[in-house]
Parts: structure tokens; sequence; C-alpha cells
């Protein structure tokens, strides 16, 4: 029996946009977006990531799976509304992957997910230096910085960003994720001004614990 994450990886695999879309919209009828994130479109990912290590899929079937995905993510931001208990905050979060980290579309279901809990959200992309993130973090001052890396040897780089931002002024809470979170153990990086996030759920059960005192907040 073929799995939901198979099935949606060879929609995207085919460069069927509207098939994986229409599949996606059939399962959010049954499903939170946040199992949709963590269970169905992650592990779908993952797996065409499997395929190409096992050289069954080229890198240019890697890339149209890729923009497939992104397509559909950006389709159902647009059709997406804001809880309407998350539309008053006025909390700023700020994500980017590091330098020469090229995997996105993870970072990209992040920002979704701030958003659904009414952040405003500034959303850099993959590969980008401490100089020029730093440009947009003076500028923004978010209260969330969240950086990603998917690869072990990414580890130095992700240590000096994070050294580098809790030394800032207004004191920014550091997230570091991606997948290099779910594998390796990273509990070095964090401190009452950092943490790891391992993967969606976690981010989630992190809105959930902060709700109450988020709220109080800004009351």
């Amino acid at each position: 029996m073929e799995l939901h994450h198979e099935r949606l990886a060879r929609y995207f695999l085919d460069g069927d946009e509207e098939a994986a879309l229409q599949y996606i919209r059939q399962l959010l009828e049954e499903h939170p977006r946040a199992y949709l994130y963590e269970d169905i479109l992650t592990p779908a990912m993952y797996y065409i990531g499997e395929l190409w290590e096992r050289n069954e899929i080229s890198v240019a079937d890697e890339h149209l799976a890729t923009a497939i995905c992104d397509f559909v993510l950006s389709k159902l931001e647009q059709e997406k509304k804001t809880d309407k208990k998350y539309r008053n905050k006025k909390y700023k979060a700020l994500l980017f992957g590091v330098e020469e980290e090229h995997h996105y579309i993870g970072l990209k279901m992040v920002a979704e997910t701030f958003k659904e809990h009414g952040w405003r959200v500034r959303y850099l992309g993959p590969n980008l230096s401490l100089q020029h993130a730093l440009v947009q973090i003076e500028k923004y001052r978010p209260d969330v910085i969240g950086i990603s890396a998917a690869l072990s040897y990414r580890l130095p780089a992700i240590k000096d960003l994070v050294n580098h931002f809790t030394t800032l002024d207004w004191k920014p809470f550091i997230m570091i994720g991606g997948r290099m979170a779910g594998k390796y153990d990273l509990s070095q990086l964090e401190s009452d001004q950092s943490m790891v996030i391992k993967d969606l759920n976690h981010l989630n059960q992190w809105f959930k614990e902060g709700r109450d005192e988020a709220i109080n907040e800004t009351s």
C-alpha cells in the first residue's frame, strides 16, 4: 500500500502540480495543517532525497520535485486564513538558511507555522551569510531569529551565528533547526536565549506552551 508521502512524492517527481495540490487539499479536509507539514510533506521530501542518494532519480528530478513542492506551499499560503485568536500579535520572526545551505522547503514550512500563529515573518531563504543577514536583522529587530541547516558540517557556521546573535542588544530568542537538528545532539547550542527545534511538532509544542504567557505580555 502506497503511503501518503510516497504518493505525494510521485506527483512532485512527475511535475504534476495540479494533482499534488488537489491531493493536499483532500488531506487538509481530514488533517490539520501541522500534520500535513510534519507527517506528509516533510517525509515526501526526505523520500525524494533518499531516491536521489540511491541514484534512482537525477538531480534534475530532485530540483523539479522541490519546485513543485514550493509551488504547492505558496498556493496553500494564499488560501489559508490566520486564526482570529492570533491576529493581533505583534511578535516578529526572521528566518534563513546558513551560508552554502541550499535546502529551504522545511524553513518555508516553519515560516508558515509562525504566520499561522499571527507572527510577522521575514523569510530570507537559504544560503545567506552573516554579513547579509545582519543587514535585515538590525533593521527588523525580530523577537525570534531562526537559522536552519541540513548537514552536520554546517555546525561551525551555526555556532558562529548563535554566538553573534546572543550579543545583540535587544536579546532576540534564537532557534536552530533543519534536518541536522533532528539527527544530531545539538544541546551544546541551547541556553536561556536559544533552543534547538527538532521538527515542526516541536515548534508547535513551543507555541502551545508559551501561548498564555505571550498573550499576557501583550494584554
